[in-house]
């Protein structure tokens, strides 16, 4: 009940709603949109589309962390890697936050009736065409999650704090080039009830900007993304 909702997730949730993010036309939210503005018929094709839900919660000490996952090993593209919930559009689905909701509930069991969608930010696309799309929401009651894991697509669940993808602590970086553009990828190294994970590319990209949007900072260290995750912004 919106009762027992604390009082900073509501407010932040309040604040993220009216965040207005470039690719606004993939939501059928109609807040982030100006009114003067309709939404348009995205260009780009639901077989180069994805959607990945970022699902924030609070935990006892009231401190924000994210839900992620890390990939089964006999998946056939970025197995083993730590990933956020989601996977590619579908011809059913009504829009990106459909995706993320359907994706989600198929991996680990998030009834999407637990999530409140807040915002949508801005696209990532990778190396191969995929344009991922980022959908924000709030998972008020952690309790309420009793996941159910579909082992053929993750290896593991787990959470961690929002505010660490801002922080030098726990970080690395490497330069790469690709295309005469050289640029950094961070690695940020978690380790949570014995396991070690490394949260990386475009998932670790995502985060930072989730969490700089969140906070409303930018991170403790430098940013030099890969000018390929930008090229289907609109």
């Amino acid at each position: 009940m919106a009762s027992n909702r604390s009082q900073n997730l509501v407010r932040l949730a309040e604040r993220l709603r009216l965040y207005n993010p470039i690719s606004t036309q993939s939501s059928k939210i109609q807040e982030f949109v100006p009114r003067n503005q309709e939404l348009g018929i995205n260009p780009i094709p639901k077989s180069n589309r994805a959607a990945v839900l970022v699902c924030l919660f609070e935990d006892p000490q009231g401190h924000l962390r994210v839900i992620l996952t890390k990939r089964a090993s006999t998946l056939s593209s970025h197995s083993g890697e730590v990933a956020l919930p989601g996977g590619k559009a579908e011809e059913g689905d009504a829009d990106d936050i459909e995706t993320a909701l359907r994706e989600a509930e198929e991996e680990i069991g998030l009834d999407r009736s637990l999530v409140d969608v807040v915002t949508v930010l801005e696209s990532f696309t990778n190396k191969k065409g995929i344009t991922v799309i980022p959908v924000v929401g709030v998972l008020w009651d952690r309790n309420t999650f009793n996941p159910l894991i579909n082992t053929a697509e993750v290896a593991a669940l787990f959470d961690a704090p929002l505010e660490m993808f801002l922080k030098d602590e726990n970080r690395r970086e490497q330069e790469r080039e690709y295309m005469g553009d050289e640029y950094v990828l961070h690695f940020f190294d978690h380790e949570t009830e014995n396991e070690k994970y490394i949260i990386w590319a475009i998932t670790a990209g995502i985060l930072i900007k989730a969490a700089s949007i969140v906070y409303q900072r930018p991170p403790d260290f430098q940013e030099r993304t890969p000018r390929f995750w930008s090229r289907n912004r609109q």
